[in-house]
């Protein structure tokens, strides 16, 4: 069987597909770019360092606790009695039983951590998606979040298609690239349409390289 055909014929869907992708409007966020600009993101992010900080220093405490308890019980181990070394080793196995509890229950899978980064993340998120949803309305079949990895085999992205700064105005901040400190501004500014230019370097025909493409990780998740 002639292989040249099926290769051909594959060749034509893909580039098929892509045309009719390329009918779409497509365009991507940089969901880390969007929410390093919030304070309320900021804020929380903070507590939830204040808050890890305490928790594992409690249990560090507790360590430290049981050691003292077994370096006293090798000092004295050889004046006690059966009975008196007994005791305490259960008292030992205890407390340390007791930290492992700890530490799952702050930080497990479902502990304490777990659940004051949902309480205090998650409605940000929300609010970041929710501003998604309303820059893309009808204008764009897909926007890809291009933030830690997110965006798959994507090698290339232009500025025109970035909007992130569009996603940010409709939180109601300034985007920094516009000149402005990334918090909250009293100071009302437009908001370009899908089809307007982005300006200061974010729009237009630019090639540079998008801010996603030059951040780390991001914590956006999409809601379920």
């Amino acid at each position: 069987m002639n292989r040249t055909i099926p290769f051909l014929l594959a060749a034509s869907l893909a580039v098929f597909s892509f045309s009719e992708a390329s009918a779409q409007r497509v365009a991507f966020v940089n969901t880390k770019y969007i929410l390093d600009q919030m304070p309320e993101y900021e804020s929380a992010n903070k507590e939830l360092s204040r808050l890890s900080k305490m928790w594992q220093e409690e249990i560090d405490e507790r360590h430290a606790q049981i050691k003292r308890m077994r370096d006293a019980y090798n000092a004295e181990a050889v004046l006690l009695t059966e009975e008196m070394k007994r005791s305490r080793m259960e008292e030992i196995d205890r407390r340390e039983r007791e930290a492992r509890d700890l530490q799952k229950r702050r930080f497990g899978p479902d502990g304490d951590l777990f659940k004051k980064r949902q309480e205090l993340i998650q409605p940000i998120q929300d609010r970041v998606y929710e501003a998604i949803k309303e820059v893309a309305g009808t204008s764009y079949v897909a926007v890809f979040d291009l933030s830690n990895n997110n965006g798959g085999n994507l090698l290339f992205a232009s500025d025109k298609y970035d909007k992130s700064d569009q996603v940010l105005k409709k939180l109601g901040i300034r985007p920094k690239r516009d000149g402005g400190t990334g918090g909250k501004d009293d100071e009302e500014f437009g908001e370009p349409t899908p089809d307007e230019p982005q300006k200061d370097g974010a729009g237009g025909g630019s090639d540079k390289q998008p801010p996603a493409q030059r951040g780390g990780g991001s914590d956006m998740k999409q809601p379920r």
